[in-house]
């Protein structure tokens, strides 16, 4: 209904020809890509039935780590029970196409972009609506009948005149694989020399803009390109001032050091593997960090590595299906450290409902202010306690510190100037994988306790329990 909506909303409105409609949602055959094209579709989405040519059981057990073919376990005996293979999913959708060249030779048309948008081929099966005893009396007539008539003109599928009158991706889709700021990024001498060098450290200064998504996505692939995921061995600073558009720091990588003086919009170091994204407030911003959003939802989605610091508050789902990556921030919305398999996070204010929900292993850290913490945890799978180890302890306050050290935030440095009576107030999350890790239980002697995973080196990220930084690590790990 949405579809068959927004296709005759903008056709009335002469503004279809600058749109491209995509749909996903339940397209499983051929016969829906016709469906949904004839109701105004040009592009489409698969999801589960492409997990399930891959291998995909269904088994409905993706938070529990416990997937039986090892599509959503990070158990290496679970995941050597993977089935698929990218030929499997190849196949799929070559029988997708056969089917929908099938379609296309029994209604008469030899091109698909002739049934685009032409609602007068659909008609209603009164036999498939009599077959079931709920679907009697329905008409289905409504959800297409006020498509437009587009059979004769089929001016929207190209660009305007003026515009060339070629493919509408030209005038659609501007920015091509990225932004103009990624480009100007890569092209930078100084960043291609850091590359090329790959030792030292170099700095560099960017302003970016909302439109500008995925920044240093490009960058990261680059480095990538030559060195693999291990990153660099030296230290790429990237300072950066603005308000970043959607997926900033995607992919950032060991040697990757971003920091944005700004704001951030959803998914920011999605996919992160390493290096460090650092988040903070203009100093002239006129409000209390501590209490305002600064990055926006899905942070660190799927991130496997590395360093967040956000100096001010996320949106929902903080680190969803984050395995790896050390994030401190100021306080969330919903369902935070969902899916979490890895990783450690420390929230020092309020986080709403739903925490830890589905979350297989990894570490959270919570400031409980308003005592109702422990109303909005999800208890199906995790466990919370207050922070009773010594190892539990160190690796708490070292992440704060190194959050005032890389934000400057106020929050941060009130519960450390005031250590032994704040520490008290936060609440240690866990999955049932973590409870007899030294940070969880003391009952575990000379394990270490891991603080950082941004360098390229674990022995830099890892301090002894009831030890200090030494000079090395401070320069090369919290630094």
């Amino acid at each position: 209904m949405g579809l068959s909506e927004a296709h005759s909303a903008l056709l009335n409105n002469g503004l279809r020809d600058r749109v491209t409609l995509r749909v996903d949602g339940g397209i499983r055959t051929g016969r829906d890509l016709a469906i949904a094209a004839m109701m105004g579709a040009e592009e489409f989405g698969f999801g589960t039935i492409a997990m399930i040519a891959e291998g995909c059981v269904m088994a409905r057990v993706c938070h529990l780590n416990t997937c039986p073919v090892g599509v959503t376990s990070q158990k290496e005996e679970l995941r050597k029970k993977f089935p698929g293979t990218p030929e499997h999913v190849v196949n799929f959708f070559m029988f997708v196409a056969e089917e929908i060249r099938e379609l296309m030779a029994h209604l008469g048309y030899s091109k698909f972009e002739d049934l685009i948008g032409r609602a007068d081929l659909l008609k209603e099966s009164e036999e498939q609506l009599a077959r079931i005893a709920k679907t009697k009396g329905v008409t289905l007539s409504g959800f297409f009948g006020s498509i437009p008539e587009s059979k004769d003109d089929r001016a929207f599928l190209r660009a305007t005149p003026a515009e060339g009158g070629g493919l509408k991706d030209s005038v659609v889709h501007v920015n091509g694989g990225s932004s103009d700021l990624d480009r100007e990024m890569c092209n930078h001498e100084d960043v291609k020399a850091a590359i090329e060098k790959n030792s030292g450290d170099t700095a560099v200064s960017f302003n970016i803009k909302n439109t500008d998504r995925s920044t240093c996505a490009m960058l990261a692939g680059d480095i990538s390109r030559q060195y693999g995921n291990k990153g660099l061995d030296g230290n790429l600073n990237i300072n950066i001032f603005g308000s970043a558009g959607q997926s900033f720091g995607a992919f950032t990588l060991p040697g990757m050091k971003l920091r944005l003086t700004g704001e951030a919009n959803d998914y920011v170091g999605k996919g992160m593997h390493g290096g460090e994204i650092v988040v903070l407030p203009e100093a002239d911003a006129g409000f209390v960090a501590a209490d305002s959003s600064i990055v926006g939802n899905a942070c660190l989605y799927g991130a496997t590595g590395g360093d967040f610091h956000a100096n001010g508050r996320a949106g929902e789902r903080f680190c969803v299906r984050n395995s790896g990556a050390y994030a401190v921030c100021e306080g969330t919305g919903d369902h935070c450290c969902e899916y979490m398999t890895g990783g450690v996070v420390v929230a020092l204010g309020t986080v709403g409902r739903n925490v830890g929900a589905g979350m297989t292993g990894g570490i959270g850290y919570f400031y409980d202010e308003d005592g109702r913490f422990d109303e909005r945890v999800n208890g199906e799978i995790v466990k919370f306690q207050r922070v009773g180890s010594a190892a539990g302890e160190l690796q708490l306050r070292n992440m704060i510190e190194r959050h005032f050290e890389k934000t400057g935030s106020e929050k941060a440095e009130a519960i450390l100037d005031n250590w032994d009576e704040e520490k008290a107030k936060f609440w240690q999350v866990y999955p049932p994988s973590e409870a007899q890790s030294a940070v969880v239980s003391d009952t575990i002697v000379g394990e270490t306790v891991k603080v950082s995973a941004t360098a390229p080196s674990e022995e830099l990220c890892y301090l002894p329990v009831g030890a200090g930084l030494s000079p090395d690590q401070t320069t090369r790990c919290a630094d």
